[in-house]
């Protein structure tokens, strides 16, 4: 079964996006250029009172330090490794996030459900493109673009309601936080599947739309 902790370990190839050791900036550099996914700054974390919060300046704040630092994030979002490292160089400590709808869509489920899901794939001889797993207890499946607006009618398909699975596909004007931005004091994110060369051509989100389905319903 895929573990995070396996995922993590490996060591596939020297080109593989490393998830510790390596400073935001050069992880930002090295997606934009070994991966050619877009990239941009988001929030980060400063210590207030002894406390990390977010810089957005909101106590409340539901990703303290993973999310977009300015409205117009999408403008600001480059594939170049140059553009990424200037953008990093002036505040090191920014999130790394990456556009949905571009390079790639990603497919948003409960950690439970990832799991359950990521076991039902192994078993089912899947190729998974690269999965993220979050504080915030939710798994990212990378999948080719378009997958926001097949997914509803996929699902449908299954015999499900779009609305009654926690299934969510995060297309054109969404967002993913990359590893190792941290969400406040909860953690970091983490790769559930990392990026490798074999994996470089993403899924179709067809390809894995049944067991993440199967895997969100029996989750309810």
């Amino acid at each position: 079964m895929f573990s995070v902790e396996e995922t993590i370990a490996s060591t596939e190839a020297a080109q593989i996006p490393k998830q510790r050791g390596e400073s935001l900036l050069e992880t930002a550099v090295r997606y934009a250029e070994e991966r050619h996914w877009d990239v941009f700054p988001g929030t980060w974390l400063e210590a207030v009172d002894g406390v990390q919060q977010c810089s957005c300046g909101d106590a409340a704040c539901a990703a303290p330090g993973a999310h977009p630092a300015r409205e117009d994030w999408a403008t600001q979002a480059t594939g170049s490794a140059t553009v990424a490292r200037r953008l990093w160089s002036k505040q090191p400590l920014s999130s790394i996030l990456l556009p949905t709808g571009r390079t790639f869509d990603a497919i948003s489920v409960p950690e439970t459900a990832g799991f359950l899901a990521l076991a039902r794939m192994e078993r089912m001889e899947l190729t998974l493109g690269p999965v993220t797993l979050s504080p915030d207890r939710r798994m990212h499946f990378f999948v080719l673009p378009g997958a926001s607006v097949k997914v509803p009618e996929l699902v449908r398909k299954l015999g499900w309601a779009p609305t009654s699975l926690d299934l969510v596909a995060l297309g054109e004007g969404g967002y993913v936080a990359a590893p190792p931005t941290r969400y406040g004091s909860r953690g970091a994110v983490q790769w559930a599947c990392r990026p490798t060369p074999a994996n470089r051509w993403l899924p179709d989100a067809e390809e894995l739309i049944s067991p993440l389905a199967y895997a969100c319903g029996r989750d309810r």
